[in-house]
Order: structure tokens, then C-alpha cells, then sequence
């Protein structure tokens, strides 16, 4: 089987190859570049719970190994604290990670993965598409035809993958400005993150936001007028020393600039994320980010989803209803995301009109800001998909949980088949599907007592005669649900529907209907053979690279 080819080595593109590498796929990751990446300290990314947990399973790092998670948000109006949070086991808090850390981490562990080669010095001009296979060629001193079984475009904002496939990308140009700047000093909230709104002293600007990087670094943001103000290097140092000052009551603490930049925010989606075998992801299909909303999370999203959907095809053949749904699903949930910007940015950047007058107003749209940088509600919390094409038919035997069918289950912990404890994110990316029951007091009884008891066999056979792999995980509490819910989860995280109790004909037909409806017995069959070609692929790629090699 010929490789995925991805375009483009950055956060996106490398995580795409480790997903998939999780999944038994190899996959080809062509680099304009080399291993060799500036260090900018200014560019940086905020990872919420779904996207930080997945760079954690990809990368096998420690979230203190890669960034900052707060301790801590707050939220002030001029002189006035009018919101905080303190983050701990019931409150996941973001992680702020250095951007050229992340791309190392995620380099490295690519690097060191046998299904997956990194191709420097790699600049696409060219893709085919056959009917079992897509080209690409790559020109330069080492101008070479690859060809994959498909290809993603993760090329960023420019990219050429989606040029080539004369696809649009319309949106609004400069939606936000910030001024911006890394620096190492110590402020009064050690390890929270602030955002200040109408701070009252002088070329502050009207909204000013800090967030803490390991090691006593800070990235501070200050937001700009939409045109005009031109930022000059004594500008940014005024807006410096005045904000420390301000924070530190008239005194400016010392402190060491390392890095500056102005930021500039737009909105864009792709019309088409999908092109045949040829998809787009990350910044390549869609571009947001204003009112502290990130775009690598909706970027890393794209590739969970994307993942497992292709191994499915890899392993068992081209199947359209299942990779057509990563289009439907994700072009959705940003859609949603942009749209809920847009409606909010006139509000809360002052055109509200008399909407902006209301009482209690102001304090309504610090949450909403608040909620957006800390990855809540519409503008910030991950997508649902419930309304994709992989929902299932309604049942009578489903229940309402914590978790509506379609949205990010709860990261609780698990028993796995071995009787090991783990967390149920850690489950995640293997292709299979995982059913979980939820069955108090599992906890204190050896799994010995308990797993042959109770409704657990009928559970593990109707688990068993499902059409797809799937595997069986136990937890003693999720939020929401009753004893002896049954829990049917993707391969992504997001939950395809709960059951009262052991179904065997709802379960099988929420599985087959998440699996895209094309899971069929002899699938396991032909996964166990080309699961036997995987290790030959990796070796054919220079086969199949060389005999391609253009003069």
C-alpha cells in the first residue's frame, strides 16, 4: 500500500502523521524547509483539554515538558476583578506552549516513528489524482514524483495544495490586530492568565491580555485600533513599562524583551475540504482567532477527526460516506466558531449600538470573552457533531448523559480489559471503537469478581459480534449517566450515543452507522492482511520515490 503524503511540516501536518502512525498508516511529510526552525518566544499557541491531551498521546511528553498550564484566569474591568477561575482536577486548565516548542516535540517524535518519513527540502508544484492513487511532485535539486493513496494539504495559509485544487477561500481580512511581546519579569498573579479590558492608565490601550510560558515568561497582547497605529519599537516599549506599571501600582518591575510582533487576525473557509483522495487541514481550510480564540486547536481537531477515517480506508478500502463526513463535520463546527465571532465581535469591540447599553451588559460580555480565551461555550468550546452523517437512527434504549451524542466525551478513569487503570483519553486513536460502562463500586472489587458478573458478560458478547473492532472499558462514574449506561465512543473522543443498559441491536447499529456503514466481516479480514503490508510500505516509499525521480 502507498503511503498518505502530507504537505507541509508544521504542527498540523506533523500531528497528522502521528495520528495516523497510532492507526498503523505510514505517511510521507513533505517539508519546504529543514529540522532547522526559528525560535520565536512571541508566537505561541493556548491548547484546550481535547487538543493538549491528543499532543500528549502523540508525543508521549508530560504537559509540563511542552508548556504552562495555568493555575489560574482572571478577568478585570478596569479596576475591578469581575471574574476568576482556579484550575485543578475538576477545571482542566489550558496549556500555553512556545509554538516552535510544540513543532520540535511533535518533530521528534516523528522523526524517531518507522511509518512515518520526513521529506526536507520538499516544495509541492504539482498533484495527479487516479483512480486508486494521487501524485504529487516536489521541485528543487531533489525534484521527485511521490505517489500516496491520499494526500492532505497542511500547508497553512498559502497553501499551494489547495491553489492546486482551485479551491476558494473567502472570509474578512484583518480582523483583529495585537500588538505583541514575549518577556521575562514577574507579575503580581504568578502562573494566572489575565485579561484586562479598559485599563485605567494611559497607552494601554482598551484591552491588554498576559499569559504565563514556563520558566518566569510571559506573552503579553495588547489589542490594536482596526486601522491605522502604526507600532514602532518605543511605541511597544511605552505599552510595556506603562502596563507592568499599572500592575504593579506605579512601580515597573524589571524585566527582559525578548521577542515582539503584531499579530493580525482573519477569517477564512475553505469552500471544499475534500478534492477526491485529497483533503485540506489546519490552517490550509479555515483561518480564525479573533476574541482569543485559537486556530491550532480547531487545526488538531481536524486531524482527530481526520485520522482515523483515513486508516479506516487505508486498511479496508475507499469508502465515501465515511471520508466525505470529515468535510460535513469539521467545515461545520468552525463554521459555527467564525459565525459565533462575528455575531460577538460589533458587541463586545463597541458597535453593539444600544445593545451596549443595557444594564448588566458589560458584565455579560467579559464572560463571553472569557469564555472564548479559556475554551467555552460558542466561541471557544470544541464542536458537536450531532448532526453528522455518522449519527445513528434514534433508539428507544438511548439516555441523556452529561455529554450531548456528537460532543467530546469526559476524560474519567477507565478499567481496560488487562484490568489496568487508566484515563479513557488514553484510549483513544487506535481505529477502534470504545464501549464503556458505567457500573459503581468496580472500583474497590478485583476485576476478577466482577467481570464474568452482572450484565458484563452479555455486554462483552454484544461488544464481541460488533462490526467493527471495538474495546471494552469499565468506569465507576460518568457525569450524567445512570448505573449500567452504556457509552459508545469514536475513535476521536466524541460520543456516538448512551445506552440504558446492554442493547445488543441499538449498539451494533450505532457502531455500523459511526464507522460510515461500510463495516462489513470480512473488513477485519483484509485489515489483518494489509496490517502485514504496513511494514513493508515504509520500505517501498524509496522505491517508489526513485522510480519517479525526474532528470
Amino acid at each position: 500500500m502507498d503511503p498518505v503524503i502530507i504537505v507541509g511540516a508544521g504542527p498540523v501536518g506533523l500531528a497528522l502523521a502521528l495520528g495516523l502512525a497510532r492507526h498503523d498508516v505510514p505517511s510521507v511529510v513533505l517539508d519546504e524547509g529543514t529540522a532547522e526552525r526559528e525560535q520565536r518566544p512571541a508566537r505561541t499557541v493556548v491548547l484546550r483539554e481535547d487538543t493538549a491531551a491528543l499532543v500528549v498521546r502523540l508525543t508521549g511528553r508530560a504537559p509540563a515538558e511542552l508548556g504552562a498550564a495555568w493555575t489560574g484566569w482572571r478577568s478585570l474591568r478596569r479596576r475591578q476583578v469581575v471574574r476568576q477561575v482556579a484550575f485543578g482536577p475538576d477545571e482542566p486548565a489550558p496549556l500555553h506552549v512556545a509554538q516552535h516548542t510544540l513543532t520540535a516535540a511533535l518533530r521528534a517524535s516523528a522523526a524517531a516513528h518507522h511509518l512515518v518519513e520526513i521529506s526536507p527540502h520538499s516544495r509541492l508544484d504539482a498533484l495527479e489524482q487516479e483512480s486508486g492513487w494521487v501524485t504529487a511532485h516536489t521541485r528543487g535539486s531533489t525534484g521527485t514524483w511521490w505517489r500516496g493513496s491520499h494526500l492532505v494539504g497542511c500547508d497553512g495559509a498559502r497553501s499551494t495544495v489547495r491553489k492546486l485544487l482551485d479551491v476558494r477561500f473567502p472570509g474578512r481580512t484583518g480582523v483583529e490586530r495585537y500588538a505583541v511581546a514575549a518577556l521575562r519579569t514577574e507579575l503580581p498573579w504568578p502562573g494566572e492568565a489575565l485579561l484586562h479590558r479598559m485599563p485605567p492608565w494611559r497607552h494601554a490601550g482598551s484591552e491588554v491580555t498576559a499569559r504565563p510560558l514556563p520558566e518566569g515568561l510571559w506573552r503579553l497582547d495588547w489589542l490594536l485600533p482596526p486601522r491605522g497605529e502604526l507600532v514602532t519599537p518605543d511605541a511597544l516599549v511605552a505599552r510595556i513599562r506603562t502596563t507592568l506599571g499599572g500592575w504593579s501600582h506605579g512601580h515597573t518591575p524589571p524585566y527582559e524583551l525578548l521577542d515582539t510582533g503584531v499579530h493580525t487576525v482573519h477569517h477564512r473557509l475553505a469552500r471544499r475540504w475534500r478534492v477526491g483522495r485529497v483533503f485540506l487541514a489546519g490552517d490550509a481550510a479555515h483561518l480564525l482567532g479573533a476574541l482569543g480564540t485559537q486556530g491550532l486547536d480547531e487545526g488538531l481537531r481536524d486531524v482527530g477527526n481526520l485520522a482515523w477515517k483515513l486508516a479506516r480506508a487505508w486498511h479496508h478500502g475507499q469508502h465515501e460516506a465515511l471520508l466525505n463526513s470529515y468535510q460535513v463535520e469539521r467545515r461545520a463546527a468552525v463554521s459555527a466558531r467564525l459565525r459565533a465571532a462575528d455575531q460577538a465581535l460589533p458587541i463586545l469591540r463597541g458597535g453593539g449600538g444600544l445593545r451596549g447599553l443595557v444594564p448588566g451588559s458589560a458584565h455579560g460580555h467579559d464572560a463571553l470573552l472569557a469564555d472564548a480565551h479559556l475554551g467555552r461555550g460558542q466561541l471557544g468550546g470544541p464542536g458537536s457533531y450531532a448532526t453528522s452523517p455518522l449519527a445513528p437512527e434514534p433508539d428507544d434504549a438511548e439516555v441523556e448523559t452529561g455529554t450531548p451524542p456528537g460532543s467530546p466525551v469526559v476524560d474519567v478513569a477507565v478499567t481496560a480489559d488487562d484490568g489496568s487503570s487508566v484515563r479513557l483519553r488514553d484510549r483513544l486513536g487506535h481505529g477502534r471503537l470504545l464501549v464503556v460502562l458505567v457500573a459503581p463500586g468496580t472500583g474497590v472489587w478485583p476485576r476478577k469478581h466482577w467481570v464474568t458478573a452482572g450484565i458484563m458478560p452479555r455486554l462483552a458478547a454484544a461488544v464481541t459480534a460488533l462490526p467493527c473492532a471495538a474495546e471494552l472499558l469499565v468506569t465507576e462514574a460518568y457525569p450524567g449517566a445512570a448505573a449500567h449506561t452504556v457509552l459508545l465512543v469514536r475513535p476521536d473522543g466524541h460520543l456516538v450515543t448512551a445506552l440504558g443498559g446492554v442493547h445488543p441491536a441499538a449498539l451494533y447499529a450505532a457502531a455500523h452507522a459511526a464507522m460510515g456503514g461500510a463495516a462489513h466481516a470480512q473488513d477485519e479480514g483484509r485489515a489483518a492482511d494489509r496490517a502485514g503490508d504496513t511494514s513493508r510500505s515504509q520500505a517501498g516509499v524509496e522505491g517508489r520515490r526513485g522510480r519517479g525521480e525526474q532528470g
